[in-house]
């Protein structure tokens, strides 16, 4: 189980591919990771034709130069199992071992992930040199862990993985009859008579079955996940105890279950690469910082970020190095123990030659690199913050917001009432609101101990076990306070709708009853009678138990309720019926936390643009203050900034772009000065 990496340090460094390169070059990059204080490298992510260039011929010489020459430089290394990319004579000799799509159409060699995760061949190919490299490089001194596999999330509809569905579904359901119940198969004829019936969600003539395709969205993640762990157990085998980690991947697709898989892995690490320029690039940091943190219930690992630019829209607008450190630190605050990029020099060829790197094409002699030095100079600075508390967690938070992956796959089946409402979207949403707020926040696993959250907060999680409403009505009978948004609770796991009027399962703990849903036209906005604003959705509703904060004032629904307030035991439930803007969302959630006493890190930062979070250490907080805004700001506290060496107690100036980061006793309070 993840939840205690401490490697000593804060990790600097990225992903290396020396079989790129000579060896002379080799040299060059050794003498640079030195010059920017870089500490840690990821290798063989892509490697598997070099490793094994040939069926059972391994050349490993090459490996064995580059690892003695970090080794000798005191530089430590992230070692990968090279199984996201299997090499052209896999795919040759093994032809039923690539990946078939929806429509059926089997995938051909020439790019990365190009494997079926179910192929008995390429499971075993992946154990022989998960095997290899266990035995050959287990007891290295420089060894940091193990980085297994690249980003899992290939989905196979081939027959591979139709024979492995089926033998999940088995052992899910253990009767065809209860296949037919929980899939609704009376339904359009759909009735199985026995499993060997059953294939993956392929293109149909029409709609697929809702509750197939979400179980396969659940099996797939589970066969990676045991793939992944063959290779963990190869390792292991071979002797190895040095840490295990896969690197999940933010921010558009999601084909994990994340918190099971956290249950295999020693630290999670994430992939992080931004989709805005704009201001909210600072949300999404912090949004990717605090799920990491939270799936791995503690300190964890930045594994790639973009070193020099952002993709949107088809362009790579640029990342300047300010903020690139920013950026950084924006991770480490919120716990994780590195800042690790893709990639370490910039491929001169390939399909990749154009992504950033810490050395850019145009080498030391760059803004960029100047850039990385930097970075390395303050990380160096920072070392004290890689210790971990006593006991407690990295960074104290009363807000918690579910996540689960079901909720992902809920709303990415088709026939919904909107088709415009993306989970990913939305969750980011809420949270934003709490980090434009300056306020902290966990997310939660279901059925997790919630007990520590004064508020609790569902956003559009539409399916809800029984013993997930069982769970919410405790947790608010205890004295928890949730709120809970459109979409959440209208079905069971299966996603069968829940009958008798929405929220479905959540409609007695929420004391109302909705009769019908009402998406609003593209564009369209409606104003409630509290001064907030919704745009997409919409719902006819009644109380039945609850007081109502907010009606509609428009057309049909005028004087209806929009939001209401359930007491049940020492706690509340709140239903927001409608979606609001992203500026109603703020002012709402703000208020609602200010209601309950919980407030920002630093009250009035936020306003001046200023980023606070408290990370804590070993018998130490260290408040970290990355300022986005265009004015320089004053923090008054009994402490020291780590980054310049200067007190902050008769006020630390932090300028427009800068950084500091205060070294505290525990609990220490700090101010904003005028």
């Amino acid at each position: 189980m993840s939840g205690s990496f401490a490697p000593g340090r804060l990790l600097l460094g990225g992903d290396w591919s020396p079989e790129q390169w000579d060896p002379a070059t080799w040299d060059e990059d050794v003498e640079l990771l030195r010059e920017v204080r870089a500490n840690t490298v990821s290798l063989g992510i892509f490697s598997w034709s070099s490793l094994e260039p040939e069926e059972g011929r391994f050349e490993t010489a090459w490996l064995d130069e580059v690892l003695d020459r970090l080794d000798m430089a005191g530089i430590g290394y992230f070692l990968s199992t090279p199984t996201a990319s299997p090499p052209p004579w896999f795919s040759l000799a093994h032809p039923d071992a690539l990946p078939v799509r929806p429509d059926g159409v089997r995938l051909t060699h020439g790019s990365r992930d190009t494997y079926a995760v179910s192929a008995p061949a390429y499971r075993e190919a992946s154990r022989r040199i998960a095997r290899l490299l266990g035995e050959r490089y287990g007891d290295r001194p420089g060894l940091r862990g193990w980085h297994l596999h690249n980003e899992y999330g290939t989905l196979d509809h081939g027959p591979h993985a139709a024979r492995a569905f089926r033998a999940w579904l088995r052992a899910r359901y253990g009767t065809v009859e209860a296949l037919n119940r929980a899939w609704c198969t009376a339904f359009w004829s759909q009735g199985y008579s026995s499993f060997a019936e059953v294939e993956p969600p392929r293109a149909t003539q029409y709609l697929p079955n809702p509750s197939q395709a979400i179980d396969f969205r659940r099996f797939s993640s589970d066969e990676m996940r045991a793939a992944l762990r063959e290779q963990r157990e190869e390792i292991r085998a071979a002797g190895s105890q040095a840490p295990v980690t896969t690197n999940y991947m933010l921010p558009t697709w999601n084909h994990l279950e994340q918190w099971s898989w956290a249950d295999e892995l020693d630290v999670v690490s994430l992939d992080h690469y931004l989709d805005t320029a704009g201001p909210d690039a600072e949300a999404h940091v912090a949004y990717g910082s605090d799920l990491a943190r939270s799936w791995s219930g503690g300190p964890w690992v930045l594994m790639e970020q973009n070193a020099t630019g952002i993709k949107v829209d088809g362009r790579t607008l640029a990342k300047s190095p300010e903020r690139m450190l920013r950026h950084s630190l924006g991770y480490i605050a919120r716990g994780s123990q590195s800042s690790l990029f893709f990639q370490w020099r910039q491929s001169a060829g390939g399909a990749e030659q154009w992504h950033g790197a810490l050395v850019p094409h145009a080498g030391r002699d760059s803004r960029a690199f100047r850039g990385v030095r930097r970075l390395g100079e303050v990380l160096e600075s920072l070392a004290p913050v890689a210790a971990l508390p006593e006991e407690g967690p990295l960074v104290e938070a009363e807000v918690g917001l579910l996540w689960h992956a079901d909720g992902w796959w809920a709303l990415e089946t088709p026939d919904l009432p909107s088709a415009q409402l993306r989970y990913g979207e939305e969750q980011r949403a809420t949270h934003r609101s709490f980090h434009r707020a300056g306020i902290p926040t966990d997310f939660v696993r279901p059925l997790a101990d919630v007990s520590r959250y004064r508020l609790l907060v569902l956003t559009c999680q539409y399916p809800l076990s029984d013993a997930e409403v069982t769970w919410l009505e405790e947790y608010v009978e205890g004295g928890g306070h949730l709120v809970v948004t459109y979409l959440s609770g209208l079905a069971d796991e299966h996603l069968h709708v829940a009958t008798g009027g929405y929220p479905g399962r959540l409609r007695e703990l929420l004391g109302v009853r909705g009769e019908e849903i009402l998406p609003l036209p593209a564009r369209e906005v409606v104003t409630l009678d509290d001064g907030t604003v919704a745009e997409e959705w919409t719902e006819l509703l009644a109380a039945t138990d609850a007081e109502v904060l907010a009606r509609y004032t428009h057309a049909d629904l005028a004087g209806l309720p929009a939001i209401t307030r359930a007491r049940r035991g020492a706690g509340t439930a709140t239903y927001v019926s409608a979606r609001w803007t992203q500026e109603s969302r703020d002012t709402w959630l703000r208020a609602a936390a200010q209601e309950l006493g919980i407030g920002p890190t630093l009250p009035g930062a936020a306003e001046r643009g200023l980023e606070a979070v408290r990370r804590r250490g070993h018998g130490v907080d260290h408040l970290f203050l990355l300022h986005h805004g265009d004015r320089t700001v004053r923090v008054q506290a009994k402490g020291t900034d780590l980054v310049s060496g200067a007190s902050a107690a008769p006020g630390l100036a932090v300028p427009a772009g800068g950084v500091a980061v205060l070294s505290l006793p525990p609990g220490t309070a700090a101010r904003l000065l005028p």
